[in-house]
């Protein structure tokens, strides 16, 4: 790994932050680090890092409402967030707040370092140039401005929401798997076996905003067996 690669760890817990920081600097990265929310959340808006590993729980000021407020600055910085919450509704705050992952505690720490390589191999990756996908009459997803425009209506998208759209509308011709969406989307290599809903979540997400009735899905199809299908009008 290029040691141009540079990591802050925003961590309270003396022992898992200095593991973390020899574990890294280990793998070749510049790391930075911080105990303290509010201070994390400075140094992110103050400096130029590669990706952030962020803790939930934290002094004078939350996981969640650091990346907020990462994202209010910025949509595209990778955020990996580190935490022993772990029940669904957590993750899926984490997910919708923008966080491109999320790692419950206790963890692999072989695991770890995979996941932020695989999140890194994406940074400053061109995608297709697909800027607009027309769903129907009244639905289009504006993938440039990161967005989907449902009659008068605009409802933002995280960017890994847009990469997941983007990728089953350039195989909208085919059901594409779970494993495929991790390994291209997400970047997981096909040899890290990973017990993780993250797929499920991002789709049910998506459906929310893309679909008229999320239950009764029309647009982004599961095909029972072979994965998820986006239906759309042709551009």
């Amino acid at each position: 790994m290029s040691q141009q690669n540079k990591i802050l760890i925003v961590e309270d817990e003396e022992a898992i932050r200095s593991g973390l920081i020899d574990v890294f600097v280990y793998h070749g990265y510049q790391v930075d680090s911080s105990a303290d929310g509010r201070e994390g959340l400075d140094k992110v808006l103050a400096g130029q890092y590669d990706l952030i590993l962020l803790d939930v729980m934290l002094p004078s000021m939350n996981g969640f409402d650091i990346c907020q407020a990462i994202r209010e600055k910025d949509k595209a910085q990778p955020i990996i967030m580190l935490t022993a919450k772990n029940a669904e509704e957590d993750v899926i705050q984490g997910f919708s707040l923008g966080a491109d992952d999320y790692v419950a505690k206790p963890f692999s720490v072989a695991q770890l370092v995979l996941r932020v390589k695989a999140v890194l191999r994406r940074t400053g990756k061109t995608e297709e140039a697909v800027q607009n996908i027309r769903l129907s009459a009244e639905r289009e997803v504006d993938l440039t401005n990161l967005s989907v425009t449902a009659g008068k209506e605009n409802i933002a998208l995280t960017k890994r929401e847009a990469e997941v759209i983007q990728y089953l509308f350039v195989n909208r011709q085919r059901p594409v798997s779970r494993e495929e969406l991790l390994e291209k989307v997400w970047g997981y290599s096909k040899e890290l076996e990973l017990e993780t809903r993250t797929v499920d979540i991002h789709i049910a997400k998506i459906r929310r905003k893309i679909e008229v009735d999320p239950k009764e899905a029309c647009f982004l199809l599961t095909i029972r067996g072979a994965g998820y299908k986006l239906v759309c009008e042709v551009r």
